[in-house]
């Protein structure tokens, strides 16, 4: 039986903000548009943080009983590591998401059905990550994903919930969103490169190789700053997101530096500060 603390670390505390970030930033549009209703916000940050933990818990689960967890490197995987026995993981996985897919339908029902559709798609998502007979997280797709929902759906759609339209700023600002969620996976699949390469799991870290893999991150941790330079034209308010900058520096030397296994660890609590940073400087200036 797991301990509780063992749950929290297998939950993965450090990849959180990923989920709670772009809530922040599509709340900050809301209020730029003069059309903030908190109680949104809040259900929006449920329905994220929630989904989030469901889908660490499923990625557990389906990497611990294909064997891909059994010399991992990383953070601790309840399967992989036997400290809690497969079904109980499914559960809580499959908990997370009934908790994710009830506050969904709450925001739904007050703004517009099409929203159960594509909760449904980001739940499928979550689960053919790594799980079914063919995970696309498998096959090089996985930073598509995560660009995807933690980016575009998650900022535009808590704008959405709460503006009940889409404006142009929520797009615009899902794109860095999307970035730097991305760049915790490439930190993340960097570091589990031989691993991945040996049980064949064939991220796009090990298609592309170390290299190529060590470029990505350090883009993904620049290009939002230099996003925020074109976004500065109509809201000037923005360019407080450049304070996040020096965040940046310390996990991308790392990287490029040629940090490899253990040493990579401390880049995913570095990489999620930034996105914290980052993502609340924004927030603020497009609120402003």
């Amino acid at each position: 039986m797991a301990t509780l603390s063992q749950w929290v670390a297998g939950a993965r505390p450090r990849t959180l903000p990923t989920s709670l970030v772009p809530v922040v930033v599509g709340t900050g549009v809301a209020v730029g548009e003069d059309h903030a209703v908190w109680w949104r916000a809040l259900l929006a940050a449920v329905v994220a943080l929630v989904l989030q933990i469901g889908v660490n818990y499923s990625n557990d689960y389906c990497d611990g009983i294909r064997g891909t967890d059994e010399k991992r490197v990383g953070p601790l995987r309840l399967v992989g590591s036997k400290v809690a026995p497969p079904k109980q993981v499914l559960a809580a996985a499959i908990g997370a998401f009934a908790v994710a897919g009830v506050a969904g339908l709450v925001l739904a029902a007050v703004t517009t059905w099409w929203l159960v559709l594509i909760g449904a798609f980001a739940i499928l998502a979550a689960w053919y990550y790594t799980g079914g007979k063919t995970p696309y997280g498998y096959r090089a797709l996985g930073e598509i994903s995560v660009f995807v929902f933690f980016g575009l759906v998650a900022v535009v759609g808590t704008a959405y919930v709460q503006v009940e339209g889409l404006p142009w700023e929520a797009w615009v600002a899902a794109v860095p969103i999307g970035l730097l969620a991305c760049g915790l996976l490439v930190a993340n699949n960097l570091r589990d490169i031989p691993t991945d390469r040996v049980s064949g799991k064939r991220t796009l870290a090990v298609v592309v190789g170390d290299r190529w893999t060590r470029i990505m991150y350090a883009a993904c941790t620049a290009l939002p700053f230099m996003i925020v330079l074109g976004l500065a034209a109509p809201h000037p308010w923005v360019l407080i997101a450049l304070l996040a900058a020096p965040l940046s520096v310390p996990p991308t030397q790392k990287v490029l530096n040629g940090a490899v296994g253990p040493a990579l660890i401390p880049v995913l609590g570095e990489t999620g500060r930034l996105q914290i940073a980052y993502g609340v400087l924004l927030a603020v200036g497009l609120a402003l």
